[in-house]
Order: structure tokens, then sequence, then C-alpha cells
């Protein structure tokens, strides 16, 4: 029954502990609704057994003040539930802090307003963290910002990443898929668009991807490439490629304005060239166009020159009919 209601009411369960979690959830809810019908509906039937009728003289109905049955439930039934779920609760907490031996080692890093995941490898990855099924993953997080909150409800897994600080999360998965991670800490502007996915595979096709992430494809166009990066590197959540703005100017916007003057807050202007584009993607404070809030981080680190350059290109190929 209590897989049914589950499947009705939460997400999915894909970690080994999500289940427990589910279980205390359902036991605290259905005691807590069992209470309230008791309560309430006692007092519906006294108040009507009892009420006062017109021209009816008071009188005591028993010469009772007190039962020391009815007393001694009253401690002793509430006595049991908070016993039960103080039991239940901590040791489905401990479960969830204490991190196996064997669990693999990955850095969550966020910041406005994206994921950044760090792999034992070397490799990295934005918005997209990718585990492997039936092996512990534990999470080291931290923010480069402000105050972040990385939950993926499929796990029952949330924690907060707190700037100069480290906190620790971790999950076993159970099942393959392609599932949902959020911010719930307000976090700016774009704290709405700050979502991610986390990709779980089988162990033997996490190796390898693993073995092939940070890999420099030669093969791939740079306008395709760039095109790839625009997602993969979260630039879609404050760039858009339809003319309209979010958090900063539109892509299709920049790339129409290519060689002509864009003017910043401060009054001065630069004209939209190659060196502006890479200046704005690693130095982004020190030109903030006017109208917009200086809020992007730098990307220092998480692009190469390759990668530079194809965003570049991608900028130059846009056109009014481009679509995301």
């Amino acid at each position: 029954m209590l897989d049914r209601l589950t499947e009705y009411f939460l997400p999915q369960q894909v970690s080994t502990y999500a289940s427990d979690i589910d279980n205390l959830f359902f036991f605290i809810f259905y005691s807590s609704v069992a209470l309230f019908f008791i309560v309430v509906f006692g007092m519906l039937y006294l108040s009507i057994k009892y009420r006062h009728k017109n021209g009816e003289e008071l009188k005591l109905t028993s010469s009772k003040d007190h039962s020391n049955l009815l007393e001694s439930l009253f401690f002793i039934i509430p006595l049991i539930l908070v016993s039960i779920t103080f039991v239940w609760g901590i040791r489905s907490y401990l479960q969830m802090v204490i991190v196996p031996d064997d669990a693999i080692e990955i850095k969550v890093t966020g910041q406005s307003w994206f994921w950044t995941f760090d792999y034992p490898d070397g490799g990295t990855t934005l918005n997209e963290l990718v585990v492997p099924s039936n092996q512990p993953v534990k999470l080291v997080l931290s923010s480069k910002d402000v105050l972040h909150s990385f939950f993926i409800p499929v796990m029952r897994s949330k924690m907060d990443c707190l700037p100069n600080r480290y906190n620790v999360m971790w999950f076993d998965s159970t099942k393959e898929g392609v599932y949902d991670i959020f911010c719930t800490e307000y976090c700016g502007t774009g704290h709405s668009q700050m979502g991610a996915k986390v990709i779980v595979m089988k162990p033997a096709q996490y190796e390898e991807w693993a073995n092939e992430l940070g890999s420099d494809d030669d093969s791939i166009p740079l306008d395709e490439l760039g095109a790839k990066l625009y997602t993969k590197k979260a630039c879609n959540t404050c760039h858009t490629l339809d003319g309209s703005a979010l958090v900063g100017p539109s892509y299709l916007q920049t790339s129409q304005m290519w060689g002509q003057e864009r003017v910043f807050d401060d009054g001065t202007s630069t004209v939209i060239d190659d060196n502006y584009v890479r200046s704005s993607i690693l130095e982004p404070q020190t030109q903030i166009v006017a109208g917009y809030q200086g809020v992007m981080p730098t990307y220092q680190g998480l692009l190469n020159d390759r990668e530079l350059d194809a965003l570049i290109a991608f900028l130059k190929t846009l056109n009014e009919d481009s679509q995301i």
C-alpha cells in the first residue's frame, strides 16, 4: 500500500535509503491524520452530547473528576509515537550521513546559476552529474558565491552549498536513468533556471564515459562544438538564442551586432569581436553591458582555448532563425 501511495504522491525512489525515508514520512503523516480525527470528532461528539439546551437545568453527569486510564493513555500513546519517530528518524539520518568507504568522490560547486562537477580523474562537467548505478557516490559540496542548496528528489538527497565551507552528502543509485536536480535556496534572479540532471549509468558504461571525459574531439567543427557547449556549459541559463533577454544579453543580439559597438554601464564602449567575447567569458565583471546586472561568474579554468574558439564561432553563425 505504501508503495502505491509513494508512486502517486512522491517522486520515484532511486536510492538505497529512499524507501526508508518515505515510509517514515507516511508513518508521521498517518499518525497525524489519525490523531486529527480522534481530537476533532471527539470534540464534536462531546460538544453535541453535552450542549446546553434552553430551559434545561445544569447538572453533573458523573461524580468522577478524573480518569487514571485516560490520563495514562494520553501519556503513553504520544510517548510511543514520539519514541518510534525518534528511533526511526535517527536511524535514517545516520544512514544518510555515514558515507560508505568505497564511495566515488565527486566535487560539486554551485554558482550563479549553474552547477560544476569535478570527477576523480580530473574531468569536469557542467549541469550534468554522471554516476554509476549500484555504487555509492559521495558529493563534496561548496559554493563560489552565495548560498545554494543541492536537491535530487528521486534520491531523497538534499544539502546546502556554502561559500568557503564543505558539506557532504551521498547516495547509491538503484536504477539507471536521467533525473532532475534543483537548487532549493533562493539565490537571485536566475534561481528558477538553476537546474541540472543526474545521469545514472551502468558501471561499465560509466567507466567508458569516464575514460573519454575531457578528451578533445578535433573532428567536430568549431561551430558545432560551440552549439553543444552552449547547453553543456550552461550558457543557456542566462543567454537565449531568440533575441529575448534573460539575465544576460541574447547570443542572437550579440551575433547581429558583430563589428558594432556595445555600450557598458560605466558609459564606455567597445567593438564586438573575438577579443570582446573571449574577455566577457573569462573576465565578465570588467565590462558589464548597460541594462544588465554584473552577476556572471568567470569561466576561467572551465573552458580551454578550443572551447572558447568554438563558442565564438557558434556566435558568428547565429541568425534570426536560430532555435535552441
